[in-house]
């Protein structure tokens, strides 16, 4: 068990002493079960991004897990959790709150809950505290006979909704009319499909349809070497800056690497451009990583001298270039491990995790580049409370918010994220 500070409780203390200006929003503070009341992403980092009228919604709970206690739910989960014993596996993701990771059996990137999900065949139910996509892949790589549970159904993703399956289908006709299909001398079809993890189980589909490649922030550089064996271009969604900065790093110049707006024809570029680009980038990002600045960099300089800087590779361009390293989740926690000296660590992710580290690794500053705490909107909405509710509903023989994917997407998303887990991550 971790013994980091809650952020619930952190912006109590700050909203106690008035200092507003240190969160997002003072919604954080609302109970969730409220949030689930209201259309959009909830408070914090996404809260101003567009929402389908799609997204799944959160119903109602029994009041017993809305009115009990912060205590009552950790005793309830914990009894819950001995009862059905290896008849449930939970997962949670780095990015979580510490009263929800505290009862995970495995912590970790999507990458890492990826390989846990398939190591547990023994296992009813899947317990996945993360968000909507996870929670599919999880169902697309656990046996048929597996249960996966997304705690609270408005745990989405807001940028796994910038890339719809309609708005990918139509720009891939598109460039089907100015490329064709056909293979070159080399044997290279004109652009390979590569998603992001942080996509629906449907842009999965189609990416194993058409030739395509799922990839992590942790095996990115890999998965783009897989494709460019196979095709002249790649097709990279939904987040721009991993792509962007996956591609620079593998030497193909800006130049090369178009912005696809899926809201205009040819994505808002001509015929040439898309002609002669090597990687051609979807127009979507993370709300949590396009906070981090050269500028949060700067100061962290002024303020620590030594300080070692680590951002995500979903940050913007310009971000990663002031950084010292950029990496994964998983890239971010094991330099942290490794460093044998006391070392000052400014962290450009999601402040869940940083904080985490800090209280695990005591030896060493660690903080957060973006002074504001604002979190993962769609990873907040999971609750100890929907915890207890889902895991108590397994006890009582009722499995509720399962997350199942038809048959007609899952066979061939399967094969898209079969070859991601072989594309082994450089970490």
């Amino acid at each position: 068990m971790t013994t980091t500070a809650s952020i619930e409780l952190t912006l109590k203390d700050i909203s106690a002493t008035g200092a507003n200006d240190d969160m997002c929003t003072t919604e954080l503070l609302d109970a969730p079960w409220d949030v689930d009341e209201r259309p959009g992403y909830g408070p914090g980092s996404s809260m101003a991004d567009p929402i389908p009228a799609s997204a799944p919604r959160q119903g109602d709970i029994p009041d017993e897990f809305k009115q009990a206690s912060p205590e009552e739910l950790d005793a309830r989960i914990r009894a819950a959790k001995a009862t059905l014993g290896d008849r449930v596996v939970m997962l949670g993701h780095h990015y979580q709150r510490v009263e929800v990771v505290e009862h995970a059996d495995y912590i970790g990137d999507s990458f890492m809950l990826a390989r846990a999900a398939q190591n547990h065949p023994e296992a009813e139910a899947i317990v996945f505290c993360g968000v909507h996509f996870m929670a599919e892949t999880a169902d697309l790589l656990s046996k048929p006979e597996q249960s996966v549970i997304l705690p609270n159904l408005a745990a989405g993703c807001s940028m796994a909704d910038m890339a719809s399956i309609d708005q990918v289908e139509d720009c891939w006709e598109q460039l089907a009319e100015i490329f064709g299909t056909g293979p070159d001398a080399d044997g290279r079809v004109p652009v390979v499909p590569v998603t992001y993890m942080n996509s629906s189980a449907a842009i999965k589909g189609f990416c194993g349809r058409n030739g395509g490649i799922v990839c992590t922030s942790s095996n990115a550089e890999v998965v783009l070497e897989w494709a460019f064996e196979r095709g002249q271009r790649v097709l990279f969604f939904p987040d721009q800056h991993l792509g962007r900065n996956t591609a620079v790093n593998m030497g193909i110049s800006l130049d090369e690497m178009p912005l696809w707006n899926p809201a205009r024809p040819l994505g808002n570029n001509d015929e040439q451009t898309l002609t002669d680009a090597r990687v051609i980038l979807w127009q979507g990002f993370c709300s949590v990583h396009k906070r981090f600045t050269p500028a949060q960099i700067d100061k962290a300089r002024a303020d620590h001298p030594d300080v070692r800087v680590i951002v995500h590779p979903e940050c913007p361009r310009e971000t990663v270039e002031a950084a010292d390293e950029s990496g994964s989740t998983a890239y971010i926690t094991k330099a942290i491990a490794e460093a044998t000296e006391p070392t000052t660590f400014a962290i450009g992710t999601e402040i869940n995790l940083v904080q985490r580290l800090a209280a695990e690794h005591p030896q060493h500053e660690i903080f957060c580049l973006d002074p504001v705490i604002c979190p993962c909107s769609t990873m907040y909405r999971i609750h100890p409370g929907y915890i207890a509710w889902v895991l108590e509903s397994l006890i009582d023989g009722q499995v509720v918010n399962q997350i199942s994917v038809d048959a007609e997407v899952a066979d061939p998303a399967r094969v898209s994220l079969e070859r991601m887990l072989a594309a082994k991550p450089r970490i």
